[in-house]
């Protein structure tokens, strides 16, 4: 009698365990489109809001009869923004079953982590924007925004015909994200007659950019490009304003992000911008996805989240397109594809991809004015 109870009891606890823990546990009318965010460690602003963003697309999706009728469930799995991890936890979704693989948003961990993917085959819908990481011939890697490849060159006409600078510093993270960025910028700036006299990087996690600063300031640069993670760009505007550094302050994604103005405060002031997409644009469905998210969650969004929320509307829109749940068709019909927003709203704005997997689309200006991200500009699709 006690042996059969311990029997039962044992599988009730394996079928509880599967409920609360359903990583490879699938029925068969669902569909696996995990989450491999950055939801604790340096990245888990940025990893959040992307989770949270593809967790309201799911929501959505799932509310209309999910994806050709089945429902969309998406499990966690926290990379702690260690590139070594995702790896791993890349891996583990794929033999779990999934679909496609949503995330990451750090470049360094994608760059790792995006060849488990291509070896088996899995679709990849990555909120990272380092150039390299469609440079390297993986047909499964996609896009959720453009990569500084595309951003980077629409400042040159900012820092040539509106600033007309001369003379350019450069502040710039030295990481898979800080390389690309830095590379593109630099050759932009000699393609543009535009000296670089200042080129300093830092390193992940720096803590003091007294030096960094004062090396700028001594070189006579009459422009800065700021090109660093939030946390370090939050310091650097810090340290700027404390050294009395009034040239103007321009980067690329993260500089006017919610979280450095939080960081730095009113040293944020005045920085300037370019941004693939924000919540902060004056498109319809791109307010209307910002007032929903911060009535669900009681915060607003970065970029992230509405990264995010297009990943899993285009995972949607093409596999629906195919008729199946096929990986291959999926990144197939991906490549040299164009979404039209007003036929596929859930994307936010007319989306195209090119046969490396990078995404083309408008994209905007912005300026940190009296403590938030102002758009001043628009940058059409290139």
């Amino acid at each position: 009698m006690k042996r059969r109870y311990l029997i039962a009891w044992a599988a009730a606890s394996l079928i509880t365990g599967a409920a609360l823990h359903p990583q490879g546990v699938r029925a068969e009318d669902t569909v696996s489109l995990p989450c491999v965010c950055e939801l604790s460690g340096a990245g888990a602003v940025s990893g959040k809001n992307y989770r949270d963003g593809a967790y309201m697309a799911v929501e959505e999706i799932n509310a209309d009869g999910g994806i050709l009728g089945k429902k969309i469930v998406m499990d966690d799995y926290d990379t702690q923004s260690d590139a070594p991890t995702s790896r791993a936890l890349v891996q583990k979704a794929i033999d779990a079953d999934a679909y496609a693989i949503i995330g990451t948003v750090y470049s360094g961990s994608t760059i790792v982590n995006m060849l488990v993917a291509k070896q088996n085959g899995v679709p990849q819908f990555t909120g990272s924007e380092a150039p390299n990481i469609t440079q390297q011939g993986n047909p499964y890697i996609f896009r959720t925004s453009s990569s500084a490849a595309k951003g980077v060159p629409g400042l040159t006409p900012y820092f040539k015909d509106t600033l007309k600078a001369k003379k350019i510093g450069v502040a710039w993270v030295n990481n898979e994200f800080g390389k690309g960025g830095h590379d593109v910028f630099t050759d932009e700036m000699k393609k543009a007659g535009i000296d670089i006299v200042a080129d300093v990087p830092s390193e992940q996690g720096q803590a003091d950019f007294a030096a960094d600063v004062s090396k700028i300031k001594e070189s006579g640069a009459e422009a800065v490009f700021v090109y660093l993670n939030e946390e370090e760009a939050a310091r650097f505007l810090k340290e700027a304003k404390k050294q009395g550094l009034k040239v103007p302050l321009v980067g690329e994604v993260t500089l006017t992000s919610q979280k450095v103005i939080d960081l730095a405060g009113d040293a944020a002031d005045g920085a300037y911008a370019h941004v693939g997409v924000t919540a902060g644009a004056d498109v319809p469905a791109i307010q209307a996805f910002g007032e929903k998210f911060k009535q669900k969650y009681n915060r607003a969004t970065d970029h992230n989240g509405l990264k995010g929320y297009v990943a899993v509307y285009a995972v949607k829109y093409v596999s629906e397109m195919n008729g199946s749940l096929d990986r291959e068709a999926l990144a197939k019909k991906l490549h040299g594809l164009t979404l039209d927003v007003a036929k596929y709203p859930g994307m936010l704005l007319t989306t195209t991809w090119d046969d490396t997997g990078e995404m083309s689309r408008e994209s905007f200006m912005t300026q940190v004015v009296d403590g938030k991200q102002k758009v001043v500009g628009t940058v059409p699709a290139n």
